[in-house]
């Protein structure tokens, strides 16, 4: 079994880094480039980048800003944003990326997850699945930045992103992103119940404590974070940080 990871996600925009409530008002906070060396130097396990530019254009510019980043991190990097083709993905890993995270093409075009993991590996993609839950306790699947509701139940998505061959799932509440209140432990714990790869959970961690019930009430194998690793205080100041060893210890202990 492997470790439970820690994942820090930074969410990008015209090449800048930015943080979301609910997915909405982006605000922009720094370079990301400067955040990854600043989380070089505090050794995390993993980090995420998604890219929530409006432009859909794939052009050498945005390739060329994606190997800036990946040259300056000394870890495993994950990528997502408007890959919809595997040409796409090849370019994402030629860039430096270990793995691609794949949203609104794993839920229209489930074939391409089959596609990716066939070439690259099945540890190299990452379906995200976007959730909200609708008046009748039911977690459904969002796409196109949470803009776009789908019929699809989360657990089922999952499944199925699972026999597409998926390696890992990252799970975000559309609702408690970047408030900090805590992941939605339950849908959390539906989803890891119902396959056998690796979730990771996201969306609302605001503490120690969160990241904890993750794993351990959520049932996540890692969890993720965006605001908690770069916000801090009531004020919501800029502030890159990461776990001490102790707490890491305390995560990989579970």
């Amino acid at each position: 079994m492997l470790e439970h990871r820690v994942m820090p996600i930074l969410t990008i925009k015209n090449n800048g880094l930015y943080r979301t409530v609910k997915y909405r008002k982006p605000k922009y906070i720094g370079d990301p480039i400067n955040a990854v060396k600043i989380f070089n130097d505090k050794e995390v396990d993993e980090l995420i980048l998604l890219d929530i530019s409006e432009d859909r254009k794939w052009d050498n510019e945005k390739v060329k800003y994606y190997r800036e980043i990946s040259e300056e991190a000394f870890m495993p990097l994950c990528f997502g944003g408007r890959i919809s083709r595997i040409d796409h993905a090849k370019r994402i890993f030629d860039s430096g990326f270990e793995k691609v995270s794949l949203n609104s093409s794993a839920v229209e075009n489930p074939q391409l997850i089959s596609e990716i993991a066939n070439h690259y590996g099945v540890q190299s993609v990452v379906v995200s699945i976007d959730i909200n839950i609708n008046i009748f306790g039911s977690a459904r699947v969002y796409t196109d930045l949470g803009r776009k509701r789908t019929h699809l139940r989360a657990i089922d998505f999952a499944k199925q992103a699972e026999s597409m061959g998926a390696g890992e799932l990252l799970v975000t509440s559309i609702q408690n992103d970047g408030c900090m209140c805590g992941y939605n432990l339950e849908t959390i714990k539906q989803v890891s119940e119902s396959v056998k790869i690796p979730v990771i959970a996201n969306g609302g961690a605001g503490s120690f404590e969160d990241l904890l019930d993750g794993i351990k009430k959520g049932k996540a194998h890692s969890v993720a974070a965006g605001s908690y690793f770069v916000l801090n205080g009531p004020h919501r100041a800029v502030l890159i940080s990461c776990l001490s060893s102790t707490e890491v210890m305390k995560i990989t202990e579970i």
